[in-house]
C-alpha cells in the first residue's frame, strides 16, 4: 500500500520540533532570510555558485537536526515531472545552442556544454526552492509564520496592503497541505477498493498516470471547497473580524542572533551575485581534466 502513502512525502506544511537552532529563530527572520536567498539563487547564472548554494541548504538542514533523508521525500512527488522536464531540456536544449562546445552530435540530436550547464543550473535552482519551502515550514509552526508574514508586511498597510488577510491566507494554504494529502489517500483507497490502479509504474507513463488520476480530481476539489464552507462557517461563529482593531496574543521580538542571521544572509547572496565565480572549465583545467 506504499502507493497511497502520500502524506509521508508532503513536507510542506508538517513541522518537526526538534528545539535547533534554526527553530528558536524569529519567523520574521526565517522569512525574510528565505526571500534573500531566493533572490541569490535566482540572480546567479555559475554552477559552482548554484552548487555552494544547495550545500549551504544541505548544511542548515543539517543544523536544524532533520534529517536529510526525510526532506528529500518532497522530491519524490515531483520526480516524474522533473524527469519529464530533464529529458526535455535534454534533447532540445543542445539543438537551440549552437555555440559552445559539442561532446555529442547524431542527425538533429546535440549534446553541448552550454546544454549541461543550463540543465544542471535548473535542477539545482529546482531542488534548492523544494528544499527551502520545506525547511521554513518544518522549522515553524502555521501560527508562527502567520505571525512572521503580518509583522513584515505591517509597514505596506499605509499603502493599502491587507497584511492581516495575506498572512491568514499563506497560514490557511499551509495548514490545509497535509489534510488534502491526507484526502487524497483517502480517495485513493476508495477508488482502489473499486479496482482502480494506482500502482507506481504507472508514475513513470504521463498518458496512463493521467487516466487513472483524472477521476481523482473532482472529489479532491469538492471535498476542498466542503472544508473551505466550514472553515467560513466556523470563523463567522466566532465573531472573527480582520482589520485594525485585532490584537495579537504573540508578540514578535527579536534577538542579536537574528539581526546577525540577517546580516550573514545578506552578505552571503551579494556573494553569490557579485562573485566571479571560476568556470566549471576553468576550474576542471586547474586539476588537469582538460577534456571537459
Amino acid at each position: 500500500m506504499s502507493e497511497f502513502e502520500l502524506l509521508r512525502n508532503v513536507t510542506i506544511g508538517q513541522y518537526i520540533p526538534t528545539g535547533s537552532f534554526v527553530h528558536q529563530l524569529d519567523p520574521r527572520t526565517k522569512l525574510l532570510a528565505i526571500l534573500l536567498l531566493i533572490v541569490a539563487i535566482s540572480s546567479t547564472t555559475s554552477l559552482v555558485a548554484n552548487a555552494l548554494f544547495l550545500v549551504v541548504i544541505l548544511a542548515i538542514v543539517k543544523l536544524s537536526r532533520i534529517a536529510i533523508s526525510y526532506i528529500l521525500r518532497s522530491v519524490l512527488l515531483g520526480l516524474p515531472i522533473l524527469l519529464f522536464v530533464f529529458v526535455v531540456q535534454f534533447l532540445f536544449l543542445g539543438r537551440s545552442e549552437p555555440a559552445g562546445r559539442v561532446y555529442f552530435e547524431w542527425e538533429w540530436f546535440r549534446l553541448t556544454r552550454n546544454g549541461l550547464h543550463l540543465m544542471s543550473i535548473s535542477w539545482i535552482r529546482v531542488l534548492s526552492f523544494i528544499f527551502l519551502t520545506s525547511l521554513v515550514t518544518l522549522t515553524s509552526t502555521i501560527t508562527e509564520l502567520t505571525h512572521g508574514m503580518e509583522g513584515l508586511l505591517k509597514p505596506l498597510r499605509r499603502f493599502g496592503v491587507p497584511s492581516h488577510e495575506l498572512a491568514l491566507i499563506m497560514a490557511i494554504a499551509l495548514r490545509f497541505v497535509p489534510t488534502l494529502a491526507e484526502e487524497m489517500e483517502r480517495i485513493m483507497k476508495a477508488q482502489a477498493s473499486r479496482g482502480a490502479d494506482f500502482s507506481r509504474r504507472r508514475i513513470w507513463r504521463p498518458d496512463k498516470a493521467a487516466r487513472a488520476y483524472l477521476p481523482l480530481i473532482v472529489p479532491l476539489f469538492v471535498n476542498a471547497l466542503r472544508r473551505a464552507e466550514e472553515l467560513v462557517l466556523a470563523m463567522e461563529a466566532r465573531g472573527y473580524v480582520s482589520g485594525e482593531g485585532r490584537t495579537n496574543f504573540v508578540v514578535l521580538k527579536s534577538r542579536p542572533r537574528d539581526y546577525m542571521v540577517i546580516v550573514g544572509v545578506f552578505i552571503f547572496m551579494l556573494m553569490l551575485i557579485f562573485y566571479p565565480w571560476p568556470a566549471v572549465k576553468e576550474i576542471a583545467a586547474r586539476v588537469g581534466l582538460t577534456g571537459l
